[in-house]
C-alpha cells in the first residue's frame, strides 16, 4: 500500500532510532531511497553500562511522528548515503515536529535537525516530499524538508486528505482566538447571551437578582463554548488543507493516493531524464543555471511538437516519451554541441579582449597548427573583412 516495492527496506542497526524508517526500494523498477516516520509509539531501550554495576537498563516511550536526536541523525545519514549512491529520494512527510524536551535539548536535537537541512542542500538527485493521506507536516519538521532548501531538486506534494502548517488548529486557536475573543463573538452572534449580558449590567438589580443573572450568563457561556470552539478550530483547520497549500504555492500539486504510484513513476522518470540533459548542458556551459536549462528544454520541446501541443509540456508521460526518442536525443545532442561551441567562442572572445597582444600570439599559433586547407579558408575570410579603422583607411587613400 506504500506505492513502492521494498527490496531491503531496513538499514543495518534499525533497532536504533526506530521512530524513523529508512531504506531503499524500487518504484516501477527505478531504484530509490525512502524515508518515512513510524506512526506508533515505540520503546527506546537504553542499555546498562557493563563497566558500572550501579547502572541498569532503562526503557522509555517515544511518540510516533516525532523526530528525536537519534532519529534526526539517522535521517541525515540516510540522505547522505542516498546522495552518494545517486538515488532519487522520496520522503513520506508525516511528522508533527521535533521533540523539545529538556533531555532532547541536551541531546543536541537542534544540531541533528540542522544536519537534515545540510544533507538536503547537498543533494544532487531528484527529491520528492509527499504528505500521505491523513498525514500532517507541522512545526520544525516542515522547516527541514521545505523545498526552498534546495529548489533545483526538491518538490513537495500533498494528498487530498492531508494537512500541513506550522501550528496545529488547536494551537492556532489558543493563540489567535482566545476565550475572551470567543466570548465577544457570543455577544455579537447569540441573542440570548447578548440579552443576559445587557441585563446583568443594570445597576437597579438586587444582590440575589445579580447573582442569578451571572449564573445564567455563565451557564449560557458554558453551553455555547464547545460549539464555538469547534467552529473556530474547524476554521483554523481550513488554512491547513492541501487546497490552501496549493494556493500559497508551497506544494506543486494535490494528489490522490490511488493514483500516487503512477504519478510518481512518471515524475521520477521525467526528472531523471531531465537531470541527465542538464548535466550535459552544465558541462557544455558552466554559467547556465537550473532555470535557464529548463527553459531551453521547454523551448526545444515546443519546437519539436509545435506551438499547438505546447500544453503537453505539463504532462510527464509525454515529456518522457519525447526525451526517450532516438531522433530527439540526437537533436538535443546537436543543440548541446552548439551551446558548447558558443560558450567556447565567448570564452575565447573574453580572453582576447582582456589581453590583445597575447590574443594575437595565440591566433598566430593556431594558424600555424592548422592544416593548409583551413589556413586558406582563414585567409579568404580575412581578405573579405571590411577594415573600419580610420587610420588604416587614410593610409589606403
Amino acid at each position: 500500500s506504500s506505492g513502492i516495492n521494498a527490496e531491503w527496506p531496513l538499514r543495518p542497526g534499525d533497532n536504533w532510532a526506530k521512530t524513523v524508517i529508512t531504506g531503499r526500494a524500487r518504484l516501477g523498477g527505478i531504484p530509490m531511497g525512502v524515508i518515512c516516520p513510524e506512526t506508533r509509539s515505540i520503546e527506546c531501550e537504553d542499555p546498562a553500562d557493563p563497566a558500572n554495576l550501579d547502572t541498569e537498563t532503562k526503557i522509555t516511550q517515544q511518540a510516533g511522528q516525532v523526530w528525536f536526536p537519534n532519529s534526526a541523525y539517522k535521517t541525515a545519514q540516510a540522505i547522505k548515503d542516498f546522495n552518494r549512491e545517486e538515488l532519487p529520494l522520496i520522503i513520506f512527510a508525516n511528522w508533527r515536529g521535533f521533540s523539545g524536551g529538556m533531555r532532547d535539548m541536551y541531546g543536541e536535537i537542534l544540531k541533528y535537525g540542522a544536519y537534515i537541512v545540510d544533507a538536503l542542500v547537498e543533494y544532487t538527485q531528484p527529491v520528492f516530499v509527499y504528505i500521505p493521506p491523513f498525514g500532517e507536516l507541522r512545526g520544525g519538521a516542515w522547516v527541514v524538508v521545505d523545498p526552498k532548501i534546495n529548489p533545483d531538486v526538491m518538490e513537495m506534494y500533498a494528498d487530498k486528505d492531508s494537512r500541513g502548517g506550522v501550528l496545529e488548529p488547536e494551537g492556532t486557536v489558543s493563540l489567535q482566538f482566545k476565550q475572551r475573543d470567543i466570548v465577544q463573538t457570543m455577544k455579537r452572534i447569540d441573542p440570548l447571551y447578548n440579552d443576559l449580558f445587557r441585563k446583568n449590567g443594570k445597576e437597579e438589580m438586587t444582590h440575589e437578582e445579580r447573582k442569578k443573572r451571572v449564573s445564567e450568563l455563565r451557564n449560557r457561556e458554558a453551553y455555547l463554548m464547545p460549539a464555538y470552539h469547534m467552529i473556530s478550530t474547524t476554521f483554523a483547520d481550513l488554512h491547513d488543507t492541501p487546497q490552501r497549500m496549493a494556493a500559497k504555492g508551497v506544494i506543486r500539486e494535490i494528489l490522490d493516493w490511488r493514483n500516487a504510484r503512477e504519478f510518481f513513476y512518471w515524475k521520477v522518470r521525467r526528472r531523471i531524464l531531465e537531470f541527465d540533459v542538464e548535466k550535459k548542458l552544465k558541462s557544455a556551459n558552466k554559467k547556465l543555471n537550473h532555470g535557464q536549462m529548463l527553459s531551453m528544454l521547454r523551448r526545444w520541446f515546443i519546437e519539436s511538437k509545435g506551438p499547438v501541443q505546447n500544453y503537453l509540456w505539463d504532462e510527464d508521460r509525454a515529456v518522457v516519451a519525447w526525451l526517450s526518442e532516438p531522433d530527439e536525443q540526437q537533436s538535443i545532442s546537436d543543440n548541446i554541441r552548439m551551446i558548447q561551441k558558443d560558450a567556447l567562442i565567448q570564452k575565447i572572445d573574453t580572453l582576447a579582449s582582456s589581453n590583445e597582444e597575447t590574443a594575437l600570439e595565440a591566433v598566430i599559433g593556431l594558424l600555424q597548427k592548422m592544416p593548409p586547407r583551413q589556413q586558406g579558408e582563414v585567409k579568404k575570410l580575412l581578405e573579405s573583412l571590411v577594415i573600419k579603422d580610420p587610420e588604416i583607411e587614410g593610409i589606403e587613400k
